[in-house]
């Protein structure tokens, strides 16, 4: 089958979902606007950037880019929680990832946030030291601890939630569905990578 083509058609396609005004959904509006676009500037066309001239690689761009933009997402995130009773934004995601799994190992908590043993523990221990969250022991092994949210954990993340989100928002804010679907699938392509990697299965 003809992949390459399909897959330019597809971006063609968000491309005009995305850029054409009031978009309609049938193949004369398509054809229309597709005779008047840009199409050598379509979305899969190679983009330019700094460096690239000189032998920059493409690897080196994405690296930097996910560094930066994971600079700006915890600036947005410490704007989030200023004059809460959260400390730093590692916290609320923690208590975010105890909601959403009920309980969980504290060692299984500190490898689903990519966190080094003794980072993620020191963040555990300030949630339990606040009453977010607490240790319980399992019936069939008393030596063994998972963690779990609080009723009052629940009650701050539940006061922030909103904060939480408009936050989000801001750091994706000029791409379209379209494009957040795309980006989506290609980051969880990488991290799914490099836990298989990271859990000796490569």
């Amino acid at each position: 089958m003809l992949y390459n083509l399909i897959n330019e058609l597809v971006s063609l396609v968000q491309h005009y979902e995305t850029s054409a005004k009031n978009p309609a959904d049938d193949l004369a509006s398509f054809y229309k606007w597709l005779d008047k676009a840009p199409v050598a500037k379509s979305p899969s066309a190679e983009p330019d950037w700094k460096g690239k001239e000189n032998g920059r690689s493409a690897d080196s761009v994405i690296n930097t880019s996910l560094v930066h933009l994971y600079r700006y997402a915890k600036m947005q995130a410490k704007t989030a929680i200023a004059d809460t009773t959260f400390s730093t934004p590692d916290e609320f995601i923690y208590l975010i990832s105890l909601a959403n799994s009920g309980s969980i190992s504290k060692t299984a908590l500190i490898k689903q946030n990519v966190h080094e043993k003794a980072a993620g523990t020191l963040i555990i221990n300030r949630l339990i030291q606040k009453g977010f969250a607490e240790q319980q022991s399992i019936d069939s092994d008393k030596r063994s601890r998972i963690i779990v949210i609080t009723d009052q954990g629940k009650a701050e993340l539940n006061a922030i939630l909103d904060r939480i989100r408009t936050a989000s928002a801001n750091v994706t804010e000029p791409l379209s569905k379209a494009e957040k679907m795309t980006l989506i699938s290609l980051l969880l392509k990488l991290e799914d990578f490099h836990w298989a990697k990271s859990e000796g299965k490569f």
